[in-house]
């Protein structure tokens, strides 16, 4: 098996193709923090692409609730079991988070869903990929256990014991939506799986696709991905994916002139949770420096940005900043261990990261580039022992043709409604 560089897991690693990089890629951050799990971007989905007959039971765009949600049920438990029965306590990381380009969670010393594939070979016809078919039955319950809450002391499944970063005796009982879309990964288990080689990534943004001419419905890839992103279609005997609505990736959308625009799920999403871009890669897939990028930033300089489940090793394009409240224990398990690290550079915010937190969902296009302007102190507090001063410093956001989009404040503006208005109390 050919060996290529994940830098998500600070080491190289075994890969059916040999290395290869688009020229940019796409990828996204989520901020769990603000998610109100309204499903707008869920129906945003599927209102634009999976609405005709065989596709009742697709969503590529969902909102689970964790710990206990998940939609096919149960697709990160049963592949992190998997993955500890191929490689039993061997799910380990060593080092430290260091930031650094090529290994910023340290090093992962456990076996990736492609290092672990002979675990389940079947026969004289050995997999490429660690992974499972989920049944019929996991398929039917998008929304299975929302709003389920987790109590910090239950049984059998013991996430910890609700202690913040502090020590603190804190939220014995949580839980918190997790916005999930297919992460267009740099090594794909889907595009590895496939014996038809019918899944693509584009060589111009790294999206992966599904070329419907040459599948077959075989569904190794429905059974090789491990968020279970790829679904099969039965009216057509062929499999669907996410496509990261590409003809807006592509400025196609009259609307914006050519420029860049983001998904159907990012440009719902009201909660002001998601951001979208496109960065340019080096030939082993770590980023290039592009320090006023803010997904750039929000990943490689603030770091509060973490990979959704490293250690599966497909090198997932899909952030997110860690939620605040939950146990570091089980965060930890979902995010690497970069964790406390990056809830604690959110909870106390330099004036850069709270600047470069006011871009998110303030415009439909693709923000390329951010300038910030200062502006004068207007709070002062302390947070956790930590001093916290808050500028109203205005953000200036930059599309892909290099033109202004919008600028917006820190602060945000209060308007009064005049006495005569007609709702006025």
């Amino acid at each position: 098996m050919p060996s290529v560089y994940n830098w998500h897991l600070g080491r190289s690693m075994g890969y059916p193709y040999e290395q290869a990089a688009p020229k940019e890629q796409f990828a996204f951050v989520i901020n769990i923090n603000r998610c109100i799990g309204c499903q707008t971007c869920t129906m945003a989905c599927k209102s634009t692409w999976t609405f005709s007959k065989g596709q009742e039971h697709m969503w590529w765009t969902n909102v689970e609730t964790k710990p206990y949600g998940g939609y096919p049920q149960h697709w990160d438990v049963k592949i992190l079991d998997l993955l500890e029965k191929a490689n039993p306590n061997g799910q380990r990381w060593s080092g430290s988070p260091n930031g650094e380009a090529l290994s910023p969670y340290g090093r992962f010393e456990g076996k990736t869903v492609f290092e672990s594939a002979n675990y389940v070979a079947r026969g004289n016809q050995p997999n490429h990929v660690l992974g499972y078919l989920p049944t019929d039955e996991e398929w039917h319950s998008p929304n299975i256990f929302e709003d389920h809450v987790q109590h910090g002391q239950s049984k059998p499944m013991d996430f910890g014991k609700g202690e913040d970063l502090d020590g603190d005796k804190k939220h014995q009982a949580w839980f918190y939506y997790l916005a999930r879309l297919c992460n267009h990964c740099s090594y794909p288990a889907c595009l590895a799986a496939c014996p038809r080689n019918a899944i693509y990534k584009r060589p111009e943004d790294g999206i992966v696709l599904i070329d419907q001419k040459e599948c077959r419905g075989y569904r190794k890839c429905v059974e090789a991905c491990p968020y279970k992103k790829s679904m099969y279609r039965g009216t057509t005997r062929t499999s669907e994916k996410c496509i990261a609505c590409y003809p807006r990736i592509e400025g196609n959308d009259p609307e914006c002139e050519g420029a860049p625009m983001e998904t159907r799920c990012m440009a719902a999403c009201i909660g002001q949770v998601r951001m979208q871009g496109l960065v340019k890669v080096k030939p082993d897939t770590t980023w290039m420096e592009d320090r006023q990028n803010p997904l750039y930033y929000l990943i490689h300089v603030a770091k509060v940005a973490l990979p959704l489940y490293p250690q599966f090793g497909t090198e997932p394009n899909g952030f997110y900043i860690p939620p605040r409240w939950v146990p570091t224990r089980y965060l930890e398990q979902m995010f690497g261990p970069g964790v406390s690290r990056a809830v604690e550079r959110y909870r106390n915010p330099d004036r850069e990261l709270l600047a470069v937190l006011q871009l998110f969902r303030r415009s439909n296009q693709i923000i390329a580039k951010y300038e910030i302007e200062e502006g004068k102190k207007v709070y002062e507090t302390s947070s956790n022992g930590k001093k916290f001063e808050m500028y109203d410093d205005t953000i200036i956001a930059f599309n892909r043709l290099g033109k202004e989009i919008f600028r917006t404040k820190v602060e945000e503006p209060v308007h009064v409604r005049p006495p005569q208005h007609a709702n006025s109390i």
